[in-house]
């Protein structure tokens, strides 16, 4: 038996040409809920369908619309929701009605009564496509192994935070598929229950192989962050010094080579070819931690926020 509580929830949805699914998704929140204090804030992320419409037509006093100026991708506009939430418990989900807000209650009740941080979903008989179910048990396994948290589910976007490790979350490019990593680097307690997990309810998903390669390359910079943000020289500092052992090699065989044999080393281009492509590789991998960093800089030494909302509106009526 779940704990009703007097204390208040936001359920952030980021939304994205779901006008087929607000209004059911909106429907089964109410009905799950019941006896909870609650808020509910749906981040338009620029949808060109009747998204925002949809959602305005409803009247529902509980029903917070963010609307976001262009589309900036599910991390910020989950970002721009939880800046918003006013919960002192956090729920994040999909508004593609896959995830199911009866699940909720059992949730919060880890949260409330066993005082976890962070409670996040495992999807049970996941009805999704071989394109989704196989990068993200990829992606999975990666985690485990690198980081060691054993998180069977990264993927799951049904999860119930505190506040203030919400508020504490930086989510930028694809980073909300390793937010609760995010949360375990702010060190919260991290709880995995099982949850239900249904087919597309309608629209389209919005999931392509494309997104696998953003996947990997955030989950690299996440990696770096964690390991050497505070102590780069031990990640780059040792690769210049295998490099460097690696050309004093190279010129100690060419040296033995001209000297010894007497051959002409002028005409092997193969060797610094191989160097060139190594090091242009360190220098773009390089390049890109380091434009990454800036831009977390840029926005969080001036408390700026890396999108822009449009308009706000509560119940149907302006705000």
């Amino acid at each position: 038996m779940h704990q009703i509580t007097d204390s208040l929830l936001s359920i952030v949805v980021p939304l994205y040409n779901e006008e087929e699914n607000a209004v059911l998704l909106t429907r089964k929140i109410h009905e799950s809920l019941i006896g909870y204090n609650y808020q509910i804030i749906y981040i338009d992320d620029f949808s060109t369908d009747n998204t925002r419409k949809v959602i305005k037509e409803m009247n529902d006093d509980r029903v917070h619309l963010i609307e976001l100026k262009k589309n900036y991708g599910q991390s910020l506009a989950l970002a721009a929701g939880i800046d918003y939430a006013e919960g002192e418990y956090i729920i994040t989900m999909d508004g593609d009605l896959q995830n199911d807000p009866s699940d909720i209650p059992q949730m919060l009740e880890y949260a409330i009564n066993d005082e976890y941080d962070v409670v996040t979903g495992i999807r049970q008989k996941r009805k999704d496509s071989l394109v989704k179910k196989i990068p993200s048990k990829i992606a999975n396994f990666l985690v485990r192994r690198v980081t060691k948290l054993d998180i069977k589910d990264n993927g799951c976007a049904l999860k119930v935070f505190t506040r203030d490790i919400a508020k504490d979350l930086n989510l930028y490019g694809e980073m909300h598929r390793f937010i609760t990593l995010l949360a375990h680097l702010e060190g919260a307690q991290i709880k995995q229950v099982p949850v239900k997990h249904h087919a597309r309810n309608a629209g389209v998903s919005k999931y392509g192989l494309e997104r696998v390669f953003k996947v990997v390359a955030d989950m690299m910079l996440l990696l770096f962050i964690r390991k050497y943000f505070q102590r780069p020289i031990h990640l780059f500092g040792i690769f210049g010094f295998l490099l460097i052992m690696l050309g004093i090699l190279i010129n100690i065989y060419l040296l033995i080579v001209k000297w010894g044999f007497g051959e002409d080393i002028g005409t092997r281009p193969l060797l610094i070819f191989g160097l060139m492509f190594i090091l242009a590789g360190i220098q773009l991998f390089t390049i890109g931690i380091v434009m990454e960093l800036l831009i977390r800089t840029y926005y969080e030494s001036q408390k700026k926020r890396p999108y822009r909302i449009k308009k706000t509106t509560v119940g149907g009526g302006g705000a």
